[in-house]
């Protein structure tokens, strides 16, 4: 069993701290060019809103600049003539706020939703150019996470989360001015203690983005875990690891739950001296304005006034804690959506200038040696040539290093020391993009999409023809299963097949191959889950397939290999022996030893208990 399908087992503790692995972030600085990349485009949108919003803000003041006319000329002078115009104003004023409101909402929550769609394709197009070895290291929930989650916040930046912060500043402005023309003392001693909180504010901020950051972060491991737990559900089962997987998931899901728990402390603090700034405000006017009224500095409309206008400048200032609580969430996922588009894609290495439209498929491997991780190599000096038109077999134990020399062919990694020649050129110069279209993969893992048989089949070559379609399948024998179903080539398969049997799955994994019609062909066990009467019709459509093709062939079962150009035996990294069929088996070597002893198995397939071992003495 592959050790990614194996069921963890123990308590979530070790599992919550791989949950919360730290990672390089992101600084702020590297974020706003990124800021602006969003908004250049959206410049004309965002001006025009600005507009709005400077006429929405006004408008909004005209409601509470009013009650000094209302209350010192109509109420107390008893000048009636002024009360209509008082109302029509009023009313006018509202009708604009409204109209502008609404217009400033659907123009900036859509634009949002645009941007949340427009960076979800810019992180996927960009992960899926990323080398495997990105895949290697990270899990596919993990990427979900960041392709799905990630990037949800962002459009507080264009959304009505700027909206609203860079409208209250506005209105604070509006009312500040008009609150120094009232009465600039208590303006300014109340400009002094919201200059004090906003103080507060800032380093509250820089706090609590950590935190919404490493949220995020929990939150993407969390969900990939859980993905590998529900894609893994018949390891699970099969088990009995149900139990350990809900210990590993709720040891995130309490992480997580920690996490909320400490953001919600930090905006219940901010609320918290938020109101008390209001309270402390609220009795300055309240005793300074008496005073100032008392001695007719004030008249009562404009203490009125003044306190309205006071509520219009405090309240944007006290709303920052919500607005900027999700500007800062929205800042922290775009730190993380940054991480991401700043890894190298695959083709961007500046070595990589030369595209190949069309290869004849001479592939050379000279003294290549290569290593996962550093100091640590796999494969030690291998060195074979491949010619168009011939079939290379790859055998030897498992872990021996053949599914490597099949991913360095297939510029999945690249070699660590010495060349992969690709028709004379050097596989590290070469474009992939280029070079991949002219390959065909089957792999050992064979994957399909939840999907029909046809779109699966096609997934290679999407404007094939019918007839080239239905070819494939007669070749791979997918026509004989296909056709039997109520639905045909139109059967749903399942997620990664799962309604198909595993024999069925490699068949139409093999047909996507055919139909892609390439130069290079690679079957890594592709032939591993058919059984004996399977595996022959196919290989005889295979065979067929290989003619005029540079064929690599990874199988286990080596009779289906005894026709291959040249056999590599390969053990612990290094080719200990090569040649035909026939002159291997008569070298009596490494491969004469697996042969037999395979052979001496496949024969007596139907021992009692306890003669396969006798068997398998005799062979060695």
């Amino acid at each position: 069993m592959p050790a990614g399908d194996k069921p963890v087992r123990g308590t979530g503790k070790a599992i919550a701290a791989d949950l919360t692995a730290k990672r390089p972030k992101a600084k702020f600085k590297d974020v706003m060019p990124e800021i602006w990349k969003l908004m250049k485009p959206r410049r004309a949108l965002l001006a025009g809103s600005f507009v709005l919003m400077v006429v929405n803000r006004a408008s909004g003041l005209v409601l509470p600049a009013s009650t000094k006319t209302l209350i010192d000329k109509v109420m107390y002078a008893h000048d009636l003539k002024l009360l209509p115009v008082v109302v029509g104003v009023v009313v006018l004023a509202t009708l604009i706020q409204g109209a502008t409101s609404f217009t400033l909402t659907q123009l900036l929550s859509k634009e949002g939703q645009r941007l949340i769609a427009e960076l979800r394709m810019k992180v996927q197009a960009h992960i899926g150019r990323l080398p495997v070895a990105f895949y290697d290291e990270n899990r596919t929930g993990t990427l979900v996470a960041r392709i799905m989650t990630d990037v949800e916040g962002v459009r507080n930046l264009i959304g009505t989360g700027l909206l609203d912060f860079f409208g209250g500043i506005l209105t604070a402005i509006f009312a500040f001015i008009y609150l120094i023309k009232l009465s600039y003392q208590m303006t300014l001693v109340t400009f002094a203690i919201l200059v004090v909180f906003a103080l507060i504010l800032q380093r509250a901020f820089k706090t609590i983005r950590p935190i919404f950051r490493e949220r995020s972060k929990i939150n993407a491991e969390v969900t990939g875990r859980l993905t590998e737990s529900l894609g893994g559900v018949r390891v699970v089962k099969g088990y009995h690891a149900e139990q350990s997987e809900a210990n590993v998931f709720a040891a995130g899901a309490n992480r997580l739950l920690q996490n909320v728990i400490s953001s919600l402390t930090a905006q219940s603090l901010m609320s918290l001296a938020s109101t008390a700034v209001l309270g402390i405000v609220g009795a300055l006017v309240m005793y300074l304005g008496a005073h100032q009224v008392i001695a007719n500095k004030l008249t009562p409309g404009g203490y009125v006034t003044y306190v309205m206008f006071l509520a219009f400048m405090i309240a944007p200032i006290v709303q920052l804690v919500s607005i900027g609580t999700q500007l800062t969430e929205a800042v922290a996922g775009l730190d993380r959506t940054t991480e991401i588009l700043n890894e190298r894609e695959e083709d961007s290495e500046p070595t990589r200038v030369r595209a190949l439209p069309s290869i004849e498929g001479d592939v050379i491997f000279d003294e290549v040696t290569f290593e996962y991780e550093k100091g640590k190599p796999v494969l030690h000096g291998i060195s074979f040539e491949s010619k168009p038109g011939t079939v290379t077999a790859l055998v030897g134990s498992s872990g021996s290093g053949k599914s490597t020399i099949i991913s360095l062919i297939c510029g999945f990694h690249t070699a660590t020391d010495g060349r992969i020649l690709i028709d004379g050129e050097d596989l590290a110069t070469i474009r992939l993009s280029s070079y991949r279209e002219q390959l065909g993969v089957v792999l050992q893992e064979t994957f399909l999409f939840d999907g029909n048989i046809r779109e699966n089949i096609l997934f290679s070559r999407p404007n094939a023809t019918e007839a080239q379609l239905f070819e494939a399948c007669r070749i791979a024998r997918v026509d004989e299963f296909a056709e039997r179903f109520p639905e045909k080539y139109e059967t749903i398969v399942g997620e990664r097949g799962v309604k198909l049997s595993g024999g069925q799955r490699q068949r139409i994994s093999i047909a996507r191959a055919i139909l892609a019609d390439p130069r290079i062909l690679i079957l890594d066990e592709a032939t591993s889950s058919l059984d004996s009467e399977s595996e022959a019709l196919i290989q005889s459509g295979l065979n067929f397939l290989m003619q005029g093709r540079t064929t690599f062939v990874i199988a286990h079962r080596l009779s289906t290999i005894r026709k291959a150009d040249q056999i590599l035996v390969i053990e612990q990294g290094r080719i200990v022996e090569r040649g035909t069929h026939e002159s291997l088996y008569a070298l009596h070597g490494r491969y004469y030893d697996l042969y037999t002893r395979q052979h001496g198995l496949e024969t007596n397939l139907f021992l009692a208990p306890g003669e396969g071992d006798k068997v398998e003495a005799i062979a060695k």
